[in-house]
C-alpha cells in the first residue's frame, strides 16, 4: 500500500509539474517572449514530456486565445505577429522531434504570395498561426507562379491552398492562379486574402474562402479540413 501511495503522490507531482510548464509556455507566448518560449519548451522536453503534448498543451492554446482577442478588438496585427513569433520560436525546438516521430498534423496548407507581388507579412502571419494550430505549412514565398503552386500542392497532397496579394495590380494573378489550379484538375480548396482583397472579389474569382485576417484564415482551414469542430 505504501508503494501505491508513493506512486500516486509522484504521479500527482508530475501532473502538477506538467500543468505548470504548459502554463509557463502559454504565458511566454501571450507575453510575446521570443527568447523564453523556446527555453521553456526545451525545459519541458528535458523533464521528459512528449513533444506532441507540449505542442497541444503549451503552444497551440495561446494562439487560439490570440485569435479570440483579435476578433474582440483587444489585440491588433502587430501583437498577433509578436505572439506568433514567440510560438514559432518554441515550435522550432519541437519540429525535429515531431518530424522524427512522424506526428500527424491537422492537414497540409500550401501558402504563396501571387506572381508579381513581393509582400509577405500577412502571409507569414497566417503561416505561423496555422503552424500554431497544428497544421503543416508549405510556404512558397513571394512572386509565386501558378505552376509552382500546382506542382507543390500535388507533391505534398495539400488539403488547402492559400493565396495572398497586397497590391491591386497583382490581384488578377490571383484570379489566373485559381483558374489554372482548376484547369489542372486539382480538387483542392483555395482561400485568398490580402489588404485589397474583398469577399466580393473572392467570390467573383471562384475562391473557396476569403480570409479577412489571419485568425479567420485559420478558422476557414479548420472548417475546410473538418478539424476543431
Amino acid at each position: 500500500m505504501g508503494i501505491n501511495a508513493s506512486g500516486a503522490k509522484a504521479s500527482q507531482f508530475r501532473d502538477e509539474d506538467a500543468e505548470q510548464i504548459y502554463k509557463d509556455i502559454y504565458e511566454s507566448v501571450m507575453d510575446f517572449d521570443e527568447d523564453l518560449c523556446p527555453e521553456l519548451v526545451q525545459k519541458a522536453l528535458d523533464m521528459g514530456y512528449d513533444p506532441l503534448t507540449i505542442l497541444d498543451e503549451g503552444l497551440i492554446p495561446p494562439m487560439g486565445e490570440v485569435g479570440d482577442l483579435f476578433a474582440a478588438g483587444e489585440l491588433f496585427v502587430p501583437e498577433m505577429l509578436l505572439a506568433a513569433r514567440a510560438m514559432k520560436a518554441g515550435l522550432a525546438v519541437l519540429k525535429p522531434l515531431l518530424t522524427a516521430t512522424q506526428s500527424e498534423s491537422k492537414g497540409t496548407v500550401v501558402l504563396a504570395t501571387v506572381f508579381g507581388d513581393l509582400h509577405d507579412i500577412g502571409k507569414n502571419l497566417v503561416g505561423m498561426m496555422l503552424e500554431g494550430a497544428g497544421f503543416k505549412v508549405i510556404d512558397l514565398g513571394v512572386n509565386t507562379k501558378a505552376e509552382t503552386v500546382i506542382e507543390t500542392a500535388r507533391e505534398v497532397n495539400a488539403d488547402v491552398i492559400g493565396l495572398s496579394a497586397l497590391l491591386t495590380t497583382t490581384m488578377p494573378f490571383m484570379q489566373m492562379s485559381i483558374k489554372e489550379i482548376a484547369d489542372a484538375g486539382l480538387n483542392i480548396p483555395v482561400i485568398v486574402g490580402g489588404a485589397p482583397v474583398t469577399e466580393d472579389f473572392a467570390n467573383s474569382i471562384n475562391a473557396t474562402g476569403y480570409g479577412d485576417n489571419a485568425p479567420i484564415a485559420v478558422d476557414i482551414c479548420k472548417k475546410l479540413i473538418g478539424v476543431g469542430q
